[in-house]
């Protein structure tokens, strides 16, 4: 492990900052809103998801894009395309994310990059003054999760996590309805992320792009040399850049799981089995299939994942809008609940909910929409009103230490793992030893932030 810098080395990362944590400090206090100002919005990272989210909170949540930054030009020109039709005036463009953050024109930013650099710009944002909203996986591992909490209590920061489905009408019906008692008491909950796929090839490496910062780029990970296949989605395969599909995605279905169970907590144990199976001999790193169980004291949770079945899918646009119920069955995304006396079927992608009971007899049926726009909405409004967000970072911690807890048991082969919440340990040196990654010199994220 690399020495802990201090939190002024940490913002400024290398050579050419000039702006402490200090002087950020200094120039953000927080302001004071009316409920009609519009909140000044940047977005550091400019992907295809994070275009989505830009437009729409410019459009659902009535947000100022003030800023876009990211280590390519083309993908700022594109997302300034993207977003022309729903706002008029011209943002920001900037490659270094230092000047977003020091800029005193900006109220908030969107974090959405690889999933490495989620919680370094998290926590450089919080001291910066800055209010978050951070694509999931919100950490690439335990330790990192923990200390976004601390930074956004420390410096009173509104942070939301990108798991919408907090935001999701029929989520909280469903979650009322579990409350009820009328299933009965539960005891298994099983979570889906059953999608296709195909084998993952590098190909060619290219040539690195004029003026491209592929050291930034690659940040806390380990050096290798430039591909230009890593930026350009490739880095989903790769353990150094994310945690696999169910950190991707999966961790949609896990959040919302805990959510339906009234949010229990951290497991005591778990357990895995996976590998790179229908793929096996590609380029990747990352599971094809995999099967995690933790074990919560009153109940079980299960995750069953692939990335190869053909015949599985996401919900359709039509479902999404509750205009179908969906086919289950090959539905990818489900979340099915086990109660003593009914069964609870729900969809992640909107489609809502059903309550059977023996026999396959609907005894209650829900539609639902995806409820992405209401998350915009919330975390816009809490920026505003100063109150905790639907995804707060303190609530999406457990999801996302449930999911790590998952990886870290297949990764060093598929073991079982008790858990001491307290003491954030497992019982198991090696295991421990990935609660906190090892982080390249000059980026690492200190222990006091």
């Amino acid at each position: 492990m690399s020495a802990t810098i201090s939190r002024r080395t940490f913002l400024q990362r290398s050579a050419g900052a000039a702006v402490g944590f200090g002087a950020l400090t200094a120039l953000h206090a927080q302001k004071v809103r009316s409920a009609n100002e519009r909140v000044n919005v940047a977005m550091i990272g400019c992907g295809g998801r994070g275009r989505f989210v830009i437009r729409m909170m410019i459009e659902e949540a009535e947000a100022n894009c003030v800023g876009l930054c990211d280590l390519s030009e083309q993908k700022i020109g594109q997302t300034a395309e993207f977003i022309k039709e729903t706002q008029k005036t011209k943002p920001q463009f900037e490659k270094d994310y230092r000047k977003i953050l020091d800029s005193k024109d900006v109220d908030a930013v969107i974090v959405a990059t690889p999933d490495n650099w989620h919680a370094p710009l998290t926590i450089m944002a919080c001291q910066a003054g800055k209010d978050v909203y951070v694509e999931k996986p919100h950490s690439h591992c335990i330790w990192e999760s923990g200390k976004m909490v601390e930074a956004a209590a420390k410096y009173k920061k509104i942070v939301q996590v990108g798991t919408q489905n907090r935001s999701t009408e029929y989520n909280h019906i469903a979650r009322d309805y579990i409350r009820s008692g009328k299933l009965g008491k539960i005891g298994l909950v099983k979570v889906f992320n059953l999608k296709t796929g195909s084998p993952f090839k590098l190909g060619d490496a290219g040539t690195q792009p004029e003026g491209f910062d592929w050291d930034r780029w690659l940040g806390r990970a380990p050096w290798r040399p430039f591909h230009q296949r890593l930026i350009r989605g490739g880095w989903h395969y790769y353990w150094d850049f994310c945690g696999g599909d169910m950190t991707d995605d999966g961790i949609h279905q896990i959040d919302l799981g805990l959510m339906l169970m009234d949010d229990p907590g951290l497991p005591k144990s778990v357990r895995a089995l996976g590998g790179r199976y229908v793929h096996k001999g590609d380029d990747a790193e990352v599971p094809d299939v995999l099967n995690v169980a933790w074990d919560f004291g009153t109940f079980a949770m299960t995750f069953d994942m692939s990335q190869y079945p053909k015949y599985m899918e996401k919900s359709t646009d039509a479902i999404r809008k509750k205009t179908l119920v969906p086919d289950w069955m090959q539905n990818a995304t489900r979340i099915e609940v086990y109660g003593q006396d009914l069964f609870m079927i729900l969809g992640r992608h909107g489609g809502g909910f059903i309550v059977e009971k023996a026999s396959s007899q609907v005894v209650e049926k829900v539609f639902g929409q995806a409820g992405d726009y209401a998350h915009y909405r919330n975390f816009i409004s809490c920026v505003k009103s100063r109150k905790k967000p639907n995804a707060d970072i303190s609530i999406a911690h457990a999801s996302n230490v449930t999911a790590h807890m998952g990886n870290i048991a297949h990764k060093i082969g598929n073991v079982a793992l008790n858990y001491n919440e307290k003491k954030n340990t497992f019982d198991n040196p090696e295991a421990t030893k990935r609660i906190k990654d090892t982080y390249r010199k000059g980026y690492e994220i200190p222990d006091k932030v």
